[in-house]
């Protein structure tokens, strides 16, 4: 298969157990069972208040394009992984079902049914690994990136961790960072893919490779404009951020600092500028950040903040957690028992609740077919439709929105659900029988 085809098609997203369990279920007729299925987590990654979700788009992109083509058939054949009636069935897969789901930039919390599939078994068991991949990413490092957001209370956030993790993984970060809240991501595809605003700089090599600092920054200026933002702790930063006025003026964009104690070197740059004549210069940190490290420079004269490695691995949570359950066959609710691992069976919903004042108050989650809640003022129904009958409904929110839905959802957590210790969930889940 070529890169192209690959490209194409996303159908050997499919896990080798998901086809077994095909080939069995046509086998003895059971594939065409009506069945639901629920995308949740179990619980919160460790110290961990709420989640985000995130991937929705990138995942209804994927459903669109999976399918098994001649290549995939044709490797399926010759490794033998199921029988030719499997292959056949394969051959013709089209998702025909319907999903409804938690869109994205919403809160989620343990249990929540942030995707149902309801599909004949056949078709919605096949995307059990194609859902956890992207959604497990994809909320994990939204949910990190929205805990730095709120550590930055609102200055300005670029996300610079291409380098740090798989050229694909980094285009879904700095789309999750995007809808999180960040400004800006140095990933120049996902600025031509998503539409985010590309932001960065010069690295510690542009320096060197000059004679002198003041040669790479006249270099850069003279390509750039003097609105660029100028690395200046290759060697020393007190020389550096001279250097740079006196080569850019005191209309220079923004100073970076990538080492040292960034509250002490902000304080003495932000004295160092002002005294120079450059009060507008904005002063750019970054090195191994995270929320933490974020949070304890809200008091220094930092302007922004550029997040790599901590951001596209999760901030130490890199997997949300999320599991894929069966919940339902032909209107009968199935339930997993193991020790640790259970699940609740039938079909689910979920609303949230708010104070008048608009504070979220708990996360109700129902059986369709069970107890129905009293609804009550402020109460906000969670799931929206995503696919009908095997097709993308029109009008989904857009990464735009998206980004709104999230501010908005952190402004409803009580505040004590956006501090960095551990404690209990932001919004307690109830579940109805």
């Amino acid at each position: 298969m070529t890169a192209a085809d690959r490209a194409e098609s996303t159908a050997l997203l499919t896990d080798h157990y998901e086809l077994t369990m095909l080939a069995g279920a046509l086998r003895d007729g059971t594939a065409d069972r009506d069945c639901v299925f629920e995308l949740f987590a179990r619980r919160l990654p460790n110290g961990r208040r709420y989640g985000v979700v995130a991937g929705i788009g990138r995942l209804l992109d994927a459903i669109e394009k999976f399918r098994f083509q001649d290549a995939e058939i044709e490797r399926l054949r010759a490794s033998g992984v199921v029988d030719e009636d499997t292959l056949g069935w394969l051959a013709d897969y089209r998702f025909s079902g319907d999903i409804v789901g938690y869109a994205e930039g919403e809160l989620y919390f343990p249990g929540s049914p942030v995707l149902t599939v309801t599909s004949s078994f056949g078709e919605g068991v096949l995307l059990e690994t194609l859902a956890l991949s992207i959604l497990n990413h994809d909320c994990a490092v939204a949910s990190a990136a929205a805990r730095m957001v709120s550590a930055a209370n609102g200055r300005g956030l670029i996300e610079m961790g291409t380098r740090r993790t798989h050229e694909e993984a980094a285009v879904a970060a700095a789309r999750c960072a995007f809808l999180a809240g960040f400004t800006a991501t140095s990933n120049l595809e996902a600025g031509r893919r998503y539409g985010i605003p590309t932001a960065g700089t010069c690295a510690h090599a542009f320096t060197l490779l000059h004679d002198s600092e003041e040669d790479a920054f006249r270099a850069q200026v003279a390509a750039l404009g003097v609105n660029t933002t100028l690395l200046v702790d290759t060697y020393d930063i007190t020389k550096g951020i001279k250097t740079a006025v006196e080569v850019a003026g005191s209309e220079l964009g923004a100073v970076r600092i990538d080492s040292g104690d960034l509250g002490v070197l902000a304080r003495q740059a932000r004295t160092q500028l002002d005294e120079l004549g450059a009060p507008a210069t904005r002063i750019v940190v970054s090195g191994d950040l995270d929320e933490y490290a974020i949070a304890a420079l809200r008091a220094e004269p930092v302007d922004a903040y550029g997040v790599g490695t901590s951001l596209v691995t999760g901030s130490g949570a890199p997997t949300a957690g999320m599991v894929y359950k069966l919940v339902e066959v032909e209107g009968r609710p199935v339930a997993k028992r193991s020790s640790h691992k259970e699940s609740r069976g039938g079909r689910k919903a979920a609303l949230r609740r708010h104070k008048p004042t608009g504070t979220a108050t708990e996360e109700v989650i129902y059986r369709l077919a069970g107890e129905q809640p009293e609804r009550q003022d402020g109460d906000v129904e969670l799931q929206i439709p995503l696919v009908r009958a095997g097709q993308r409904v029109e009008g989904l929110p857009t990464l735009e929105q998206g980004r709104e839905r999230l501010r908005q959802a952190l402004v409803s957590v009580p505040w004590e659900g956006l501090a960095l210790s551990q404690g209990e969930p932001a919004i307690p889940t109830v579940f109805l029988p």
